[in-house]
């Protein structure tokens, strides 16, 4: 008889133990090392065994280049974030918090791909009936008739992975939607469903289905408190592509962004907005962001931020205010904190605005998250004008990154921003001063250059002169001596 061993695997970071630890040596985490049992090496090679025989080495002039064609996805934000459609035989891992709408999503690709295609929709988290329920939802009252339902759209409930490919090879569908991955389960192995053993060889066998069969696989993962997909970190290694639905779920705004693609460009985002028939694709974002947005107001500023390929024009706001503690508060939402700090201290050195007792909070409307240095300009322009009470022009943008000596510097991809403020009717843009001629400036609006952040903030204000100039560095060195001598002890 075969000798069967155990291990203890961290289902968190994937740390083996040969003995139960309460907390994982690696990442810190208490409660995660669970015990798996392993099977014995004959098994694992009998499996494995069959993949090396159907591979045959061939020349890269032989191979047919006729699989490269998409097939066209009629959802055009879904489309521009894969790539530009869907690969045959590709495997791509969505994510998101619970009750964003990663669900409503996939079946409504489901619903909109079946019309063409024959599509599979495995769910282990919900009944037939239940799916069908919330599918009617999506499809008006002439298209949710009995008659006029997809017939290519079939719905199974079940988690056992060996059970799904055995519906898979009886529909023969040319779409798999799982959902979730952390429900499904090998019945070899003896761990539970979600373990890292599970999802690492589920994964695994359902992209040796997919490039085998050119079958598209989708999988629904769920995420962790700190926003990652749950389960080990090599399912992101796996799949071809990974997709994260963000947004506020207090907001009816969704983004669905690329973080990995094989097949198309990273940092992609596709704009949707969540409304009682599901996810309605926003084809100008930048004009939804700024529907509601108070002109003239003070702490408020237009940022252009690059999301991939696609400009973005979003509201930046900021609020100061008189702290009451010994130490003011920083409070970004949309922003990361390291760099409210930075333009901060950038204010008060290089600018003269003293935030030393002001309480700052930072805010991205509309629940979109910055992360490129891009909107540095935009955001010390919003913290100037709430702390003077004086408004930005309301027709400007301001596009740049600042340095530490309070000096702007240039951002990528100028013209495509600047296209995108002249298309929605913004007249002129601060922007750094170029040291290199380069492409000439688009029609429709004025760009100013400004080579400080005091120049630029002098130009975005409403009134001019407004900021504090800073003494000559004589009259600096002199007064500092002399606060030196009166600090000194008789």
């Amino acid at each position: 008889m075969t000798k069967i061993h155990s291990r203890f695997v961290c289902q968190n970071c994937g740390k083996i133990s040969a003995q139960q630890i309460g907390k994982c040596p690696r990442c810190g985490s208490w409660g995660t090392m669970i015990e798996e049992l392993l099977e014995p090496s004959s098994a694992l090679v009998k499996k494995a065994g069959h993949l090396s025989s159907r591979s045959v080495p061939r020349r890269l002039a032989e191979i047919s280049s006729e699989d490269e064609e998409r097939m066209p996805l009629p959802i055009g934000e879904f489309a521009r974030v894969l790539g530009g459609g869907i690969v045959p035989g590709s495997i791509v891992l969505i994510g998101g918090d619970p009750g964003i709408g990663k669900s409503t999503l996939l079946l409504q690709l489901a619903v909109e791909m079946s019309a063409h295609r024959r599509v599979l929709y495995a769910s282990g988290e919900e009944s037939e009936r239940q799916i069908r329920m919330r599918a009617l939802r999506l499809l008006t009252e002439e298209e949710a008739a009995p008659e006029n339902l997809p017939n290519d759209l079939l719905l199974v409930t079940e988690t056992n992975l060996d059970t799904i490919f055995n519906h898979v090879g009886q529909v023969q569908p040319e779409i798999l939607i799982i959902d979730s991955i952390q429900t499904v389960y090998l019945p070899e192995m003896k761990s539970s469903a979600g373990s890292f053993s599970q999802v690492r060889e589920t994964a695994s066998r359902l992209r040796e289905l997919a490039k085998t069969a050119n079958i598209t696989v989708f999988l629904i993962g769920h995420v962790t408190k700190e926003g990652l997909i749950a389960g080990p970190r090599v399912l992101e290694h796996i799949v071809d592509t990974v997709l994260y639905l963000e947004g506020d779920r207090f907001q009816s705004f969704r983004l669905l962004r690329s973080v990995k693609n094989r097949f198309g460009a990273t940092s992609e985002i596709g704009v949707f907005e969540m409304r009682e028939r599901g996810m309605v694709e926003i084809t100008n974002p930048s004009e939804a962001f700024l529907t509601e947005r108070m002109v003239n107001a003070p702490g408020s500023a237009i940022a252009v931020t690059m999301e991939g390929t696609r400009p973005l024009l979003v509201e930046v706001q900021a609020l100061t205010n008189h702290t009451n503690f010994g130490n003011p508060r920083r409070t970004p939402n949309g922003f990361d904190l390291s760099r409210l700090l930075l333009i901060a201290a950038v204010l008060t050195r290089r600018v003269g605005i003293n935030l030393s007792e002001q309480d700052i909070y930072a805010n991205v409307v509309s629940g979109l998250r910055i992360t490129e240095p891009a909107a540095d300009l935009a955001l010390a322009a919003a913290i100037a004008s709430s702390h003077r009470d004086i408004p930005v022009k309301a027709d400007t943008v301001l596009i740049g990154e600042i340095g530490l000596s309070g000096e702007l510097r240039q951002a990528s991809q100028m013209m495509t921003r600047l296209r995108e403020a002249a298309k929605l009717g913004f007249r002129s843009a601060v922007v750094p001063k170029r040291l290199r001629l380069g492409e000439t400036y688009p029609e429709g609006i004025q760009v100013i250059e400004a080579r400080s952040l005091r120049e630029a903030l002098g130009f975005a204000l409403v009134q001019d002169g407004l900021m504090p100039q800073t003494p000559p560095r004589k009259e600096r060195i002199i007064a500092t001596e002399m606060e030196g001598k009166h600090d000194k002890p008789a």
